[in-house]
C-alpha cells in the first residue's frame, strides 16, 4: 500500500513542478525592493488555469503525503 502512495506522490509532485514552472513570472526580484511599479492585474485564460491547477496539485500532494504517513499506522 505504501508503494502505491509513493508512486502517486511522485506523479503528483512531477505534475506540480511542471504547473509551477509553466506559470509566467510577472516581475523580477527588483519589485520586492520597490524597483518596479507594476499595476495589479487579474489572471485570465491559461494563467488562471495553471494557478488553479498548482493549488489543487499542491493540496493533493499534501493529502497523499499525510495518508502515506497515517494510514500504515492505522492498518497495523
Amino acid at each position: 500500500m505504501q508503494q502505491i502512495f509513493g508512486i502517486i506522490e511522485i506523479v503528483i509532485s512531477i505534475i506540480l513542478i511542471i504547473t509551477i514552472l509553466l506559470q509566467s513570472r510577472g516581475s523580477g526580484l527588483g519589485a520586492a525592493f520597490g524597483g518596479e511599479g507594476n499595476v495589479f492585474r487579474t489572471k485570465r485564460g491559461i494563467e488562471k488555469t495553471l494557478f488553479t491547477l498548482s493549488i489543487i496539485f499542491g493540496a493533493l500532494f499534501f493529502l497523499v503525503g499525510l495518508a502515506n504517513t497515517i494510514l500504515p499506522t492505522l492498518l497495523k
